[in-house]
């Protein structure tokens, strides 16, 4: 965990009891999603760690509403819908500018718990509901689109709103001039606790939720990719 104040629901605790808790369910979800790779042109960007932490982190929050800014192929945009259909309830609205993602969820994932708007997100914040209850962020990551974001979605955010931004940390630290550094000064700037499971910015974390999938039986790969650069964090 980094910076002031930790975020409870994504402290290094809480992180490894959701993967207790529902790990019945993520061996479920997991082998579902592996299976879905074989049927649709759905080009995974999330590695697995981080989309299990997603699927974790909904699952627990239980949102009406989750926003996803950037589904491109869709994998994210599965996951998400898969954790909203275990909890039974809760819809997603996810905005991109392509629609491939269309074409790759399937209807037992979509129907009647998802809708897409097609288009640049900053040309459609009227249609970004008043209170979403979770915001998923990969879309274009830029300095340029972090200031956006973080100046008029995040403000908008209840208190104690999960957000997660992909393609943070592929290093130790994100990349000058990066949608990483303007989100990072701007938690800093309010003492707001992030974390993330990258295995180059925190390799201890990263290893310690491997081992534990190992013991709980959910180490075999989804995907190749290990990565892992995302940040969850909780407004304040």
């Amino acid at each position: 965990m980094n910076a002031v104040r930790t975020a409870s629901l994504f402290d290094v605790h809480t992180l490894v009891r959701l993967y207790r808790t529902y790990a019945d369910d993520l061996r479920i979800a997991r082998e579902a999603q592996r299976e879905l790779l074989t049927q649709y042109p759905l080009k995974p960007k999330l590695d697995d760690i981080e989309a299990e932490l997603t699927y974790l982190a909904i699952r627990e929050a239980r949102p009406s509403t989750v926003v996803e800014l950037g589904s491109f192929h869709g994998w994210s945009t599965t996951w998400i819908l898969r954790a909203l259909r275990d909890n039974g309830e809760g819809r997603l609205v996810s905005f991109d500018r392509v629609d491939h993602a269309r074409r790759n969820v399937p209807p037992s994932l979509s129907e009647g718990r998802w809708t897409f708007v097609s288009g640049d997100a900053r040309l459609h914040l009227h249609r970004l509901p008043p209170a979403p209850g979770y915001v998923f962020v990969d879309a274009a990551h830029t300095a340029r689109f972090a200031r956006w974001y973080t100046e008029r979605v995040l403000p908008r955010l209840a208190a104690g709103t999960p957000v997660s931004v992909h393609d943070v940390f592929h290093g130790r630290r994100p990349w000058p001039g990066s949608e990483g550094r303007v989100l990072l000064r701007w938690l800093g700037e309010r003492g707001i606790g992030w974390v993330t499971a990258s295995a180059a910015a925190d390799p201890d974390l990263h290893e310690r939720l491997v081992g534990l999938k190992r013991k709980l039986g959910l180490s075999a790969p989804v995907h190749g990719s290990h990565r892992n650069p995302m940040l969850f964090f909780q407004t304040p």
